[in-house]
């Protein structure tokens, strides 16, 4: 059997007391296996997590705890590389709020070796617990919410321009310089931009998918998107990359919407906003229907959510308005 080369496994986490040490649990099995490391480092936690992670280290000496004070996703995967990539050959990225299939690790590293990919990513499925993130979830699984993309769909194995980050490697990672640590979101579309620059290629995985679950509020589904919203458009900023058409008709959404107020002076003015309200509606209602599940309407409400926050997010962040909300 050909020897698996020496990966680091990077968990960036901050708050993940319900998720962490199930999911430490499962990735040590994979570690040990694969004689990879890993790096949970952790943005500050309030609650249990750091105890939780400093507990496990105690009794395995593959994981190690690191403090990330700059507190993003993207500083830590940075800091953890340069502290621990030396020596290994792959990066393997893991999201504290997601799960995984017991042999993710491995199958990840079996397509770096056979496609010979500088990074391998991966498509996720979105389940929820409970009626709020049941139809987040629902919403972040449908076209109507996601527009269409291929990490949101699954694949069967192709070479992309973008897709979930799960594996890197660190040659390729350090060459364009890791991770842009002023983005708070859309780093990881950010980074493959100047991957592809680079000459580099990012194959999606066909072997093995992830699972994300959604924020169990509407306010934080909000304030996630609005996020994305905003690292959308300094994407935009930094390379001048045009926004794709899935993209550029969410984008219509707070300006709709901002119309819809001048509806006091003519009612065609909400006209817009109206219609594009049925749709979200209409399509929740129709999952509902289809699944014999009442609570899936609201999935038209988490994707009116969606679409409001991304477009805003990005409109505000056009406008150099940081997220304090002062000009910048």
């Amino acid at each position: 059997m050909t020897e698996i080369s020496p990966a680091i496994i990077v968990i960036p986490c901050l708050n993940e007391e319900h998720h962490i040490g199930g999911l430490l649990g499962k990735l040590r099995p994979a570690a040990r296996r694969l004689g990879a490391r890993i790096i949970v480092a952790d943005g500050g936690s309030r609650d249990a997590t750091r105890a939780i992670v400093a507990d496990i280290a105690a009794r395995d000496d593959t994981v190690v705890l690191i403090d990330n004070p700059a507190r993003i996703q993207s500083a830590a995967i940075n800091l953890a590389v340069e502290r621990f990539g030396d020596g290994a050959d792959y990066l393997i990225r893991i999201d504290a709020h997601g799960g995984y299939p017991d042999d993710y690790c491995d199958r990840l590293l079996e397509e770096a070796r056979e496609t010979g990919a500088d990074s391998v990513v991966v498509s996720m499925l979105t389940e929820g617990n409970g009626a709020v993130q049941q139809a987040a979830a629902a919403a972040q699984n449908s076209k109507l919410g996601t527009g269409g993309s291929k990490h949101r769909h699954g694949s069967s194995g192709e070479w992309v321009d973008h897709g979930h980050h799960a594996l890197m490697h660190i040659a390729a990672f350090r060459d364009i310089g890791g991770y842009d640590e002023s983005f708070s979101h859309n780093e990881d579309a950010e980074l493959d931009h100047r991957l592809r620059q680079a000459g580099y290629r990012i194959w999606m995985s066909g072997q093995t998918r992830m699972t994300y679950f959604p924020r169990g509020s509407l306010g934080g589904l909000f304030r996630q998107y609005l996020g994305y919203g905003r690292g959308r458009a300094k994407n935009l900023l930094k390379h001048r990359v045009v926004p794709k058409i899935r993209q550029m008709v969410p984008l219509m959404v707070a300006p709709t919407t901002g119309l819809a107020v001048l509806s006091f002076v003519h009612w065609i003015f909400a006209v817009p906003f109206l219609a594009w309200a049925a749709i979200c509606l209409g399509y929740g209602l129709a999952l509902a229907l289809r699944a014999g599940r009442p609570g899936l309407a609201l999935a038209g409400v988490s994707a009116m959510v969606m679409h409001f926050a991304w477009s805003l997010g990005f409109w505000l962040q056009l406008a150099g308005m940081p997220a304090g909300g002062r000009a910048a």
